[in-house]
């Protein structure tokens, strides 16, 4: 495949400025492209890990720190023991790849570094407005949709594969909430029946330590599924440097680099998606926990097998609905309505966002446009955790009743929550 010259050549002019700029545009854009895909791994971490500890938090079989703590760890395993979803993640959406996995030839380079870059930017951007609400949506879905937006922005309506984004984003969307809510009801219902006879003291302290086992295996799988996107990305954007040449297989480096990033988001607790999933949708108890964490490991263990990029939040979201039906408790249909809300306007926003990224970007140009755009990323990132510190929600809080929002009643009422530096 083409290489890009690895000379100190001004891009724009075409002529040597090695002496004035060692480090070339080029260069300076993978840089920023590699550091921003961290980034959104990192936002990753820790507005997805209500997915696998929610439901435990919720229930008390493991504290706070403790559950953000091991699903970190598990994180950390996962990312290593699959690279089927991180090998297909791009090519499957955006035509920015040939059939055979490697860049197009007129896309080599800074283009596909600055389509990808206002991609994730719109994925990241999308990510903290709706940990900001204690939404949890798709962190899949921002990503992609970020493409998709920053791809039709460069590329036009045919720098979309609309086939790829029906079979690979649209219809896992509609059908993974509802066979995921399917299988947690039916396993619910059926355990229910198995221990009505048991002291629900005695039962629901067996269940706490199945929970803590079905929530792990939630953790591994989201390792193995969600660390891989961000592998994809940065070796697409090694590739288009021309760094790297296999399409398949992922650096070391970059596996290292996103399993540790994915663990340490992980870690940082994004403790307002933990509060909604956990106590906003159903009221949850054990028995419910470990049949709703035991259906979302098994789909997104088998989707990873498959190498489909499916969204561990719309898994895990369906299997804690679907046991609250399972039991026949009361469930929140108002917040279920917010998320799925979220969820319709994930995609579209995001794509705009990475829309408008690309056309700053583009405008300015080279280095300067995204240097343009990454300050702004910086910038709106700041405002929005500022903001989150008005009504932090934090370990001590989590788990405080729910009485009609994310803010606990008393704090809402007017009462100072200390600042604190969790998400």
């Amino acid at each position: 495949m083409n290489q890009v010259p690895r000379s100190g050549i001004d891009w724009q002019q075409g002529q040597s400025n090695q002496h004035d700029f060692p480090v070339t545009p080029e260069l300076y854009i993978l840089i920023v492209v590699v550091l921003t895909a961290l980034a959104f791994d990192f936002t990753n971490g820790f507005h997805d890990t209500a997915n696998a500890m929610a439901t435990s938090i919720a229930t008390g079989a493991l504290k706070p720190r403790v559950a953000v703590a091991l699903s970190a760890a598990l994180n950390l395993l996962g990312a290593f023991l699959s690279i089927q979803v991180a090998l297909t993640v791009s090519n499957k959406i955006i035509s920015i790849q040939g059939p055979n996995g490697e860049p197009v030839p007129g896309l080599m380079g800074t283009p596909i570094l600055v389509i990808i870059f206002a991609g994730l930017v719109g994925g990241i951007l999308w990510n903290l407005t709706t940990w900001l609400f204690g939404l949890p949506s798709s962190s899949s879905h921002a990503l992609f949709g970020g493409l998709i937006g920053a791809a039709i922005a460069a590329l036009g309506l045919g720098g979309v594969k609309w086939d790829g984004v029906i079979t690979s984003i649209i219809i896992p969307a509609v059908a993974s909430p509802v066979i995921a809510g399917t299988v947690a009801g039916i396993g619910t219902w059926i355990v229910f029946k198995i221990v009505a006879s048991i002291p629900e003291r005695r039962r629901d302290s067996g269940f706490r330590w199945g929970q803590v086992g079905s929530a792990s295996l939630v953790s591994l799988a989201h390792g193995t599924n969600d660390a891989q996107k961000t592998m994809g990305v940065i070796t697409l954007a090694l590739i288009a440097y021309g760094s790297w040449t296999s399409t398949s297989s992922i650096p070391t480096w970059v596996k290292i680099a996103c399993a540790l990033t994915i663990a340490a988001g992980t870690y940082v607790g994004g403790w307002r998606v933990i509060r909604t999933l956990g106590k906003g949708l159903v009221e949850i108890s054990s028995p419910q926990g470990m049949a709703a964490e035991t259906s979302s490991a098994v789909i997104i263990l088998s989707s990873s097998h498959l190498g489909m990029a499916l969204s561990t939040t719309h898994v895990a979201t369906g299997s804690i609905l679907g046991s609250g039906v399972g039991k026949h408790a009361p469930v929140r249909w108002g917040v279920a309505g917010r998320m799925a809300i979220a969820w319709v306007i994930t995609l579209p926003a995001a794509a705009i966002v990475g829309a408008v990224c690309w056309f700053i970007a583009n405008a300015l140009g080279g280095a300067l446009g995204v240097t343009a755009v990454l300050a702004i990323l910086i910038a709106a990132s700041a405002a929005m955790f500022v903001r989150s510190r008005r009504n932090a929600i934090n370990p001590q809080n989590v788990n405080a009743k729910w009485e009609g929002g994310l803010t606990p009643a008393d704090e809402a009422a007017g009462a100072r929550t200390p600042v604190s530096t969790d998400a």
